[in-house]
């Protein structure tokens, strides 16, 4: 790690982030966060009191005050110089990022340069941020006076940022950068794991001239400080990326305020008998296992014509083989596949795959286990009566469903608690975008795998996936409110 970072920590303690100032927390106390990779000490992490907490939303309360007096162009600038620095330092980020989340080295980097992108984009939404529009009562049927409203766009004052640990930058970086363009200070909470790599991204913001107090970081144990953050007098917006339980759990205790949550998918890839088979496999095996399947936008299962299901089969094994064939340490340039997060996380990965099989399921492809390190398997004809074909795996597991019409494909996947995305593979694109109208999903996809990307589109789930739409231009409205000024002649 270059020098650039030599103020967030001391030996192996990383600092939090406070009034502009890295600091050591008062107790002492520190968590240990362990490498996936091999479980040896990555750094420690602050564990945080209330005291400490309520001290930090102090000072992002003053100092959004101050912020929210600067021009659009103003903040903007910062934001540009933040990106570019982001993209100077990516080789650190990248190394951090391997380390700590065991991300390939190749995931990292396009996930980095990709916070840059977004952040530079934000910087050039001045216009949209920035407009006020003009209504007139005249425009009303039956009017019989006239008024003019003048509508703009304010900040809401403190925007709470909880990020986790699968994209510790970029799902930080979504929350940050709009906010602060509207306006708003931001109390960063980093996940446990991943901690480190968004305490390295604070710190591009603090040195691109983003004032004391406006960005702060902490770090502590949910258990203890969860609920102060979330439910702190001072907390004005919560935005939220991670598990559907913690984000239910949260909505219960946010109370009468904005929240956006992005939570837990079970997106589904419909493949059709006219679809392009080869094109299908090459899609859904990127989709289910680029990151081993840890990605709230990974395809976790496949409905599949029975006329195509062998010849779609034998496609998707073999592409698979070819591109998640090397499982290891993701520190080798050559490895496509690394370990899942924790051992805890394997043990319930392989739990569904056992009952899976168990139940009469066929493991076509991989289902090898080493500590938290898994191979890219493939389980076929699953039914809807296995728990794979409904619980979110977060693992690189894919189970395929064979259905007998478009229609049963449609059904199973509306029973779902979850409706974050969706893929659809046909020829026929009309026919493909009448099925697309009938799932109960946020973002459906077209002979592709689901996704976020690119950052300029709406993105949203419904049902248990989310609340709140995002996306930069809409993130830019969800961390703002309207006013309206009306004039009397």
């Amino acid at each position: 790690m270059t020098n650039f970072f030599q103020n967030i920590r001391e030996g192996e303690n990383y600092k939090y982030f406070s009034g502009g100032e890295w600091k050591n927390n008062k107790s002492g106390e520190m968590i240990d966060i362990k490498s996936p990779i091999d479980g040896l000490l990555v750094g420690r992490i602050q564990a945080l009191s209330k005291e400490e907490i309520d001290e930090v939303f102090s000072y992002a309360k003053e100092a959004q005050k101050k912020w929210a007096k600067f021009s659009f162009e103003d903040r903007a600038a910062i934001l540009k110089k933040a990106a570019d620095t982001l993209r100077v330092l990516v080789d650190d980020f990248v190394n951090m990022k391997v380390l700590e989340v065991a991300k390939t080295k190749a995931s990292a980097k396009n996930s980095v340069l990709r916070s840059a992108d977004i952040i530079s984009y934000t910087a050039d939404q001045i216009e949209t941020a920035n407009k006020a529009e003009v209504f007139y009562s005249k425009d009303f049927p039956g009017a019989s006076d006239s008024k003019t409203a003048i509508v703009s766009r304010e900040p809401y004052g403190v925007v709470l940022a909880i990020s986790p640990f699968n994209y510790p930058i970029n799902l930080a970086v979504t929350k940050i950068a709009p906010a602060l363009l509207m306006g708003n200070s931001v109390v960063v909470k980093g996940p446990t794991q991943g901690s480190i790599c968004t305490a390295m991204l604070v710190e591009v913001f603090n040195k691109a001239g983003v004032p004391k107090g406006v960005i702060s970081f902490v770090t502590g144990k949910g258990s203890e400080i969860g609920d102060h953050l979330v439910m702190h007098k001072y907390t004005d917006v919560v935005n939220f990326t991670g598990s559907t339980e913690i984000g239910k759990a949260l909505a219960k205790k946010v109370g009468f305020k904005p929240l956006i949550l992005e939570m837990g998918g079970k997106d589904a890839a419909l493949v059709l008998k006219d679809a392009d088979l080869d094109l299908a496999a090459e899609m859904i095996c990127e989709g289910a296992f680029s990151y081993a399947g840890q990605r709230c936008t990974a395809i976790k299962r496949v409905f599949v014509d029975r006329n195509i299901h062998d010849q779609f089969l034998d496609k998707l094994i073999e592409v698979t083989k070819q591109k998640f064939n090397l499982v290891g340490d993701p520190r080798k340039d050559e490895v496509q596949l690394g370990p899942v997060i924790s051992e805890k996380q394997a043990d319930y990965v392989q739990e569904l795959v056992f009952d899976a099989v168990e139940s009469g399921a066929r493991i076509v492809l991989g289902g090898i286990r080493k500590v938290n390190y898994m191979e890219a398997t493939i389980i076929d004809k699953v039914n809807k009566d296995m728990r794979i074909a409904w619980e979110e795996q977060f693992g690189p597991v894919l189970p395929i469903i064979i259905c007998d019409s478009k229609e049963e494909m449609i059904g199973l996947h509306n029973r779902s608690q979850y409706g974050l995305g969706a893929s659809v593979f046909s020829k026929d694109i009309g026919k493909a975008h009448e099925i697309a109208r009938q799932l109960e999903a946020g973002v459906i996809q077209i002979n592709n795998k689901s996704e976020r990307y690119p950052d300029s589109f709406p993105f949203l789930g419904v049902k248990d996936s989310g609340l709140g739409t995002q996306g930069i231009r809409w993130s830019l409205e969800s961390m703002s409110r309207l006013k309206s000024i009306v004039d009397n002649k």
